[in-house]
């Protein structure tokens, strides 16, 4: 097969001399980002005889997988199929074909079998039993060189070439790769210090694609005024938290949460982010509620309060407190009630215990902002859906053309969802692209 220089991108070249590699030996396919939807990919595609190149652009593979989950690697979920799809919002069902057929239970197989136990811990996380992601991506690694991947590293590449509405190969730099099938794994744009700076997008859009936009998710957000420095580093535990969109209720989420120099962090606040996010984009007033009492109703905080006024007598307002909240939060509540902290505990007024009782059940913060990229876990938006094959991950618009991983348009709540998607698309992808080449090198879906 030769490669048309007048195809996408040539342009580009202007009088570089383009030197061919990688002529076809069998099923040529390439796949582009070494993450979790690459290795898998290139791994299950060769294992369907295909000849893979597997392209990474920073100096080894795996960089972002290695530091998931605080380096121990939340690989997966036990729930239920439906209970995952539902995590990734509307869009979720996309994702049913290819989770039918590669899910949780698969993963942790696929894993044990390459010498890699898990565990599961609370909320049904999976994680490598040594709490080490490095060793997930060891494994990964090693077990595509088995399965006859060829990895080059240091790889950059800038464009697509693509003859008769089919790829027909890819542009690195100077060189040209000739290809029947090529895998877009390349993630997003969250932590671009492992490579991934939405290079993804561009490819895609500049073969037709749609990118629907891009923007943090999963990500800490930013409050107005001081009270998240004066709480800084305070960790609050199984508490409940709604987010108000322009004075309505929007999501909530039980959990932990943690006070930073800018704002808020930890697992509920990151679940409802990608919706603060979205809201903040749109212009919208976005304001967390944290209730610091949920399992008791307002009848019955009231009733602890009063039992506990009546025990104090005369001492101080404060140390009631004391015993309701974590220390570092009395003062901040003692200044939001407005109520005297040296005050007797046997001179609270109704109108007082009602003031307190919204601090501990309705404590407002203003999102005024979320963090960006950098501090992001995942990324929401990418490859419109509707222009890629659900049930073979291919592009719609351009022929042997696969999308895998973060550079789709489907992102979900913490919890091990995200590298479950990464796994399972990639896993479709590389077997759905060795068998669409198959059938381009016989002709029998040539025109």
């Amino acid at each position: 097969m030769s490669l048309n220089l007048n195809a996408y991108h040539i342009s580009i070249f202007y009088s570089i001399s383009i030197q061919v590699q990688g002529r076809m030996n069998g099923l040529r396919i390439i796949v582009v980002g070494a993450g979790p939807a690459g290795l898998m990919a290139a791994g299950q595609a060769a294992l369907c005889g295909a000849d893979v190149l597997l392209l990474e652009k920073m100096n080894r593979p795996g960089l972002k997988l290695g530091i998931t989950g605080k380096g121990r690697c939340n690989l997966t979920n036990i729930g239920a199929l439906s209970d995952s799809i539902a995590r990734f919002g509307p869009n979720g069902r996309f994702l049913r074909q290819a989770f039918s057929r590669f899910f949780n239970s698969d993963l942790i197989a696929f894993f044990e079998n390459l010498g890699v136990p898990v565990v599961t811990e609370r909320g049904g996380r999976v994680f490598p039993a040594s709490g080490k992601a490095k060793d997930i991506v060891a494994a990964l690694v090693k077990w595509n060189k088995r399965c006859g991947v060829t990895f080059r590293s240091g790889s950059q590449v800038q464009g697509l070439l693509v003859e008769g509405g089919r790829v027909v190969g890819i542009r690195v730099e100077t060189q040209a790769y000739e290809a029947c099938a090529i895998i877009i794994a390349v993630g997003g744009a969250s932590y671009p210090a492992t490579g991934s700076t939405g290079d993804g997008y561009h490819l895609a859009r500049s073969v037709g694609h749609s990118i629907v936009r891009i923007r943090p998710a999963l990500v800490p957000l930013e409050i107005e005024g001081d009270i998240a420095e004066r709480l800084i580093d305070l960790s609050l535990k199984n508490i409940a938290v709604r987010l108000f969109v322009d004075g309505v209720k929007r999501a909530e989420a039980f959990g932990e949460m943690l006070f930073t120099s800018f704002g808020v962090s930890g697992p509920v606040i990151l679940t409802l982010s990608r919706k603060a996010v979205d809201a903040l984009i749109s212009g919208k007033g976005v304001e967390l509620s944290i209730d610091l009492k949920p399992a008791l109703d307002e009848a019955r905080l009231d009733a602890r309060l009063l039992r506990d006024l009546n025990s104090y007598g005369r001492e101080p307002f404060r140390l009631i407190l004391k015993g309701l909240l974590p220390v570092k939060m009395v003062p901040v509540c003692i200044g939001l009630t407005g109520i005297p902290e040296g005050k007797p505990a046997n001179q609270i007024t109704a109108e007082d215990r009602k003031r307190l009782r919204g601090r501990l059940k309705d404590l407002r913060l203003k999102v005024t902002g979320h963090r960006p990229f950098t501090e992001a876990i995942v990324t929401a938006g990418g490859v419109d859906l509707k222009e890629v094959d659900p049930r073979t991950m291919e592009s719609r618009l351009i022929g042997g053309l696969y999308f895998a991983g973060e550079i789709l348009d489907v992102d979900a709540d913490t919890g091990g969802y995200n590298l479950q998607a990464a796994f399972s698309t990639g896993w479709v992808a590389g077997k759905a692209a060795a068998q669409s080449a198959m059938k381009y090198i016989y002709h029998e879906d040539k025109p």
